[in-house]
This record gives C-alpha cells, structure tokens and sequence, in this order.
C-alpha cells in the first residue's frame, strides 16, 4: 500500500516518504525518487509565494519569480547607466543654485548695512540746516517795568519795552530820561566768547516830551562762570537847550549762585529825582521763574534810601 506525502505547516517536523525514510519538511514532491533534495533559499526580494494547493510551492513558478526579478535588476542598471549624464548635469546645476543662494544670503546683510550707513548722514545733515534758517527770523520780545519809591518826591513807573530779530534791536521807553517824556530806540546786536561771552548793543534814539533831543547810547553785557556786569547808557543832546545835555546810566555787578537767584550790587546816575549824589549805588536782589523775572534794589541806604521794585518779561 503506497503511503501519501503529507506536508503541513511549520510546527511539523518530518514528512513520511515511501520507503519509510524520514526527510525533510521542505521534502521532494510526490511522485520523486526517494533521494533527499534541498530547494534553493527564496531571494530576498521576492515577495512570498502564492499556491494553488495546500501552502506548497512548484518549482516552476520559483524560477518564473527568479528570472523576472533578474530582468528587473539588469533593467534598472542600464536605465541608471543610461541616465547618469542627466544627473551629473542636474546635480551640477543644483549645486550652483546652492553657491547663489549662499552667496546672497551672506551679501544681504552688509547690503543692508551699507544702505543704512549711507542714510543716516543725510538726516544728520538736513537737521542743523533748517535750524540756521529758522533762527535769523525768529523774534524775542521783553516788558519790564520799575518802580521807583522816592522819600520826600514822586513816585513813578518806568516801562521800557524791547524786540530783537538777529542783529536788529529795537526798543521804547518812557519816563527814563525825564518825566513824561519817552523815546525811542533803534540798535546793532553783536556777541561772542565762549566761557568768556560778551554782547554790546549800540543805539540811537530819539527823545520826545518833557525833554526833546537825540541820544547815542548803548547796552552790553560781559558774563564769565557765574559773574555778570550789565550796563546801559545814553547822552541826550536836549534839542531845546543844548546845556541841558546829560549822561544816563545803569550798572549792575551780580553773582548767581543758583539759576533761579542772583544779588549784587547796582549803580545808576539820574535827574529824574533829586539826590545829593551824583551816583546811586546800593544792594540788589533778582529772582527769575519760567520767563518772569522779578528784582529789588537799594539806592543809597544810607541817606535817602530809594527803593526801587522791577518785574519783567520775556517771551
């Protein structure tokens, strides 16, 4: 009686061949002579093998699956042979693009800060420009007014106002050179130094009123640290009596210690009141907040004291 080959899965491990011989699992097929035979190991790259029977494999579809997958490698190696020209040339261009790319990621900054460089300078440049032009046409103002307690005379109030554009200063006044008289003023502004700074203001004017006549005067200043001496000046040339001709002044030498506050001394030489010196002098003081400024002064304390209270303005 002829005994049937039985294959079955992984877990058996022998197969009964006729003959009574024990072999291998992955055994001859039915019908072969009784001789152990060993089938090649599968290639790797063939994909597990379909059967039409109980899980077994024929030899022919083995080798079919063999020379197919040889077709396959031998196809691929020419294409890649075929086609390595293309792809030295196309790696060649992608590397350039690379260096480009590079290359103008590394210019890219210094581009941008050459650029920069070169616009600061002009807004540097256009900024003082306008300032110059703008300072010739500019116009400062100032209003002051003293007044004068005189023991034993009359009280009064000197106003003088001012306006300076540049070189040009213009100023009126009224009640300095006489009682009820005014006059007017017209001036060359020039000034200088540095640590040592000076301004003088020569004038001319014309005096109208009690008093009539032409006056040649002048105002100037000289400031170093926190020192200043101010003086202002004029002779009127009485146009109605030529012997009543006078020469007006106004000094002070003051200290500011702080630049809100200032004191000194104060000199001054006048007929508007009767004084038995010929000049007055005394102590002063001078506060200044924001463009008020606000000064008191003492002629002669010591015999007739006249006290004089003066508030100006600028703007």
């Amino acid at each position: 009686m002829r005994q049937t080959l039985r294959i079955s899965g992984a877990s058996d491990s022998s197969t009964a061949v006729p003959g009574g011989v024990a072999g291998s699992a992955r055994g001859a097929p039915v019908g072969f002579p009784n001789h152990p035979t060993h089938e090649p190991p599968p290639l790797p790259a063939l994909s597990p093998a379909r059967s039409g029977g109980e899980g077994g494999r024929t030899p022919g579809e083995g080798v079919t699956r063999f020379l197919a997958s040889r077709r396959a490698l031998l196809s691929s190696v020419g294409s890649r042979r075929g086609h390595r020209e293309s792809a030295t040339t196309g790696t060649a261009v992608r590397l350039g693009s690379f260096i480009a790319i590079g290359v103008g990621l590394a210019g890219g900054p210094a581009m941008a800060d050459t650029t920069a460089d070169a616009t600061v300078p002009a807004v540097t440049h256009t900024t003082p420009a306008l300032t110059k032009e703008a300072d010739p046409k500019a116009w400062s103002f100032s209003a002051s007014v003293y007044t004068y307690i005189v023991p034993g005379d009359r009280d009064y109030a000197q106003p003088t106002f001012t306006a300076d554009r540049d070189w040009l200063h213009l100023e009126a006044r009224y009640n300095y050179e006489a009682l009820d008289t005014g006059s007017a003023w017209v001036g060359y502004n020039f000034s200088g130094g540095e640590k040592l700074t000076w301004e003088v203001t020569p004038m001319l004017g014309g005096v109208f009123g009690h008093t009539t006549g032409i006056a040649p005067g002048y105002k100037g200043s000289l400031s170093w640290w926190k020192l200043e001496l101010y003086s202002e000046g004029e002779y009127v040339f009485d146009t109605g009596n030529v012997s009543d001709g006078f020469f007006y002044n106004w000094s002070e030498l003051t200290l500011a210690p702080l630049d809100w506050f200032r004191f000194g001394l104060v000199t001054q030489r006048t007929r508007l009141h009767d004084s038995d010196r010929e000049i007055q002098r005394g102590p002063m003081v001078g506060f200044t907040y924001k463009r008020v400024g606000l000064s008191g002064y003492l002629f002669n304390p010591d015999d007739k004291p006249t006290f004089v209270v003066a508030v100006a303005f600028t703007f």
